[in-house]
């Protein structure tokens, strides 16, 4: 979860006060200061990891700098000559946004002006939310307000063309660690039909279903096992389908990513590397295809590829081959 908040102000007249909160985990937010340790194994070699060797072993710590992230959805204040202000929403991503809003604190408002809504925000555009006016010319006006988002449009239906192809190279074979209706670490809406296949870091991540990329992360190269501190700084792909879902590719190698967001993918398409990045115990890929249901985010069941291009569906404890 992120949050930001601004104040604006057009000759004192006007004061805007804002917080705004991300409505989903494994999203781009603010990356935290990362360090980088070089050190000789046994054997001479050297080593670069994100963990602290041992106390015996000499090794120099370098501070990594992280990359830019990606802008997030953003309420922007248009003050018109007349004294009133239009609430404007910005959204950056190549996809469509889900906002809700709320004005939590008012003085000298119109009354006519609703409280609380929801906007669709296409792809890369900015949306008139709300008009707002003073009630009293001679008065100063103050709102304070709040705001989450999610991507996609709401209601969106699965309706794959084909099934799935597992997302990675073909006539290879993982082994599934969870899927449903296992939930160990899959309690949430979100992922509770999501798969994680075991697989060494740097293994080719490649897409299972045409679409373009919406959201991109690789500039994190950390695990951890707390949930709020370890879960978004996962590495990320998120690609948005033709009927509206969403594929999420969790857990990448650091900066391995090779789509960046507006771009067209292939079914098939090398997208990353995995690797052992956010809230994870061990180097496995974390997939999942969800959609926007009505306001939350839900994952839905998929189906792969089989021998012969029938279907199967994946379970826990299977080693499954990608056809």
């Amino acid at each position: 979860m992120s949050t930001m908040s601004t104040k604006s102000t057009d000759k004192g007249v006007i004061a805007i006060v804002a917080a705004a909160a991300l409505a989903i985990w494994l999203s781009s937010a603010p990356a935290p200061a990362q360090s980088l340790y070089k050190y000789r194994d046994a054997n001479g070699v050297w080593v670069y990891s994100d963990r602290r060797p041992d106390a015996a072993i000499a090794f120099e710590e370098l501070p990594l700098v992280a990359g830019e992230r990606p802008a997030d959805v953003a309420l922007m204040e248009d003050f018109r000559p007349d004294g009133s202000l239009m609430l404007m929403a910005r959204n950056p991503y190549h996809g469509p946004v889900q906002i809700a809003f709320e004005l939590t604190a008012m003085h000298n408002l119109g009354a006519h002006v609703p409280t609380r809504g929801n906007r669709i925000l296409e792809p890369r555009s900015v949306t008139e939310l709300l008009r707002l006016e003073r009630a009293r010319d001679t008065d100063a006006m103050s709102v304070e307000y709040r705001f989450q988002y999610i991507h996609g449009h709401p209601g969106a239906k699965h309706a794959p063309e084909e099934p799935y192809r597992l997302p990675y190279a073909l006539a290879s074979s993982f082994p599934v660690s969870q899927a449903y209706p296992e939930t160990i670490t899959h309690t949430d809406a979100a992922n509770r039909d999501a798969l994680d296949f075991v697989m060494p870091v740097g293994t080719g991540v490649y897409s299972a279903r045409a679409g373009i990329v919406i959201e991109v992360a690789s500039d994190y190269f950390e695990s951890g096992v707390d949930l709020a501190a370890d879960g978004p700084r996962a590495n990320i792909v998120r690609i948005l389908h033709d009927d509206g879902t969403m594929a999420l590719y969790a857990h990448l190698n650091w900066n391995s990513i090779r789509v960046a967001p507006g771009a067209r993918v292939t079914r098939g398409q090398h997208l990353a590397d995995s690797g052992n990045t956010g809230f994870s115990t061990g180097p496995h890929l974390h997939f999942v295809v969800q959609r926007n249901a009505g306001g939350i985010i839900e994952s839905v069941p998929v189906q792969f590829r089989g021998p012969g291009g029938g279907s199967i569906t994946v379970a826990t404890g299977d080693d499954a081959t990608a056809y």
